[in-house]
This record gives C-alpha cells, structure tokens and sequence, in this order.
C-alpha cells in the first residue's frame, strides 16, 4: 500500500472550511486513491492540517500527484493555506493497509503523528524489528500505520491511535515498564532528527 501524507499550515479559524475542501478534492471524478485522515494539530506545529490518502500502487500515487501539482487550486485550499508540503510514503509490508474507522474499529480521537529519521542501511532492520514489536505493542494502543517516505531525507512516519492523551502517556509508560518497546536495537538504526505531533480528526475524516 502506498500513501502520501499532506501537510497544509492554515490561517487561524479555517479549518473547518479547508476540511470540507479537502473532502472535495480528494472525492472529486478524476480523483486517484482514498482519503484516510483528516487532521488539525493540537499538539506540536499548530494550524496545520494533516491530511492522509491512500493508493494501490505507486501509478496511482503518481497520477494523483500530477493531478495535485497541475491544480489552480490544490486541495480546494490554495487561497486558504500558507504552505503545503506533500510526502510519498510505501507502508510496511506486512501491516495491514489503513482503514476507515468504521471498517478498521481502529478510533481516536488522539492521533500522534511521529516521525524519525533513519540511518543509512537502516530501513529494512527498522522494518523487521517493528514487525516482531509492534504486534505486543498494540496490545496497549493500535498503531494505524508505519511507513517509509519515498522522497526528501531518508526517514519513516508512524500513526498511533488513542481515547485520549492521558492514555497516550499511560501506554507509552507501560510499553517502556513491559520492555516491549521501542524495539530492542532499533534506536541504533535512527538520528536525532525526530518529530513528533499530536493531532484531531475534523469532520471528514475516515479515520475518526
């Protein structure tokens, strides 16, 4: 499954005006891929909106950016967002593609968005220990999706889902006490060019 993460930095008071046109574009007839995830930051970067869509097949990833890049109006946003930066990402190969909330039960409404960057020769031994940890990992909190950025500096992105942030705080400490995570090793593989956001899901997001 491949996917692209959208980062549009919004004026104060309109996202729920970018989160309708978001839908639009996204749902429109010469639309390529899924929308997944709608989100505004809360926590980090704030007055961003976060925006996750899904393709079959590299292809499909690729019209749909031609499609973005070639638009007046990109997202429905362009007299709206200050900046907007739009990533290429394969998800791990063997996680399960990312569903709507309605198919998946996987629910928020506290989504972390974490990003990391790897080291070179880093990405598959990051791939492999997260598929032995992630699985006792998600005893506490379901993971919605790791995966690898296709362009820009070598780095993965990974989405957790939680009922809200004390439980964030109390999963990531018992994950620590159990010693199921982070997976032993694999901070090895990683630099300290880490980011962290903690965002919420607007009105049309899939993934609620």
């Amino acid at each position: 499954m491949y996917y692209e993460l959208a980062t549009m930095t919004l004026p104060f008071g309109t996202a729920g005006q970018a989160a309708t046109n978001v839908q639009a574009f996204a749902s429109a007839e010469d639309a390529s891929g899924e929308l997944l995830g709608c989100w505004f930051t809360d926590i980090g970067q704030l007055n961003q909106m976060v925006v996750l869509r899904g393709f079959a097949d590299l292809a499909a990833l690729q019209k749909e950016r031609g499609r973005t890049q070639q638009s007046a109006d990109a997202f429905g946003c362009a007299s709206i967002f200050q900046s907007l930066e739009v990533h290429s990402y394969k998800g791990f190969p063997w996680m399960k593609p990312v569903r709507p909330s309605a198919e998946s039960g996987i629910t928020g409404p506290v989504y972390e968005i974490r990003t990391y960057g790897i080291k070179p020769g880093g990405v598959q031994a990051t791939i492999d220990l997260w598929e032995q940890y992630v699985p006792p990992r998600e005893a506490l909190s379901p993971c919605v999706v790791a995966m690898v950025a296709l362009d820009g500096p070598l780095r993965f992105t990974n989405i957790w889902a939680y009922p809200t942030l004390d439980a964030r705080s109390k999963a990531r400490a018992d994950a620590v006490a159990q010693g199921i995570w982070p997976p032993k090793g694999g901070p090895a593989h990683l630099t300290t060019n880490m980011f962290s956001t903690i965002a919420l899901p607007t009105a049309v997001s899939p993934l609620k």
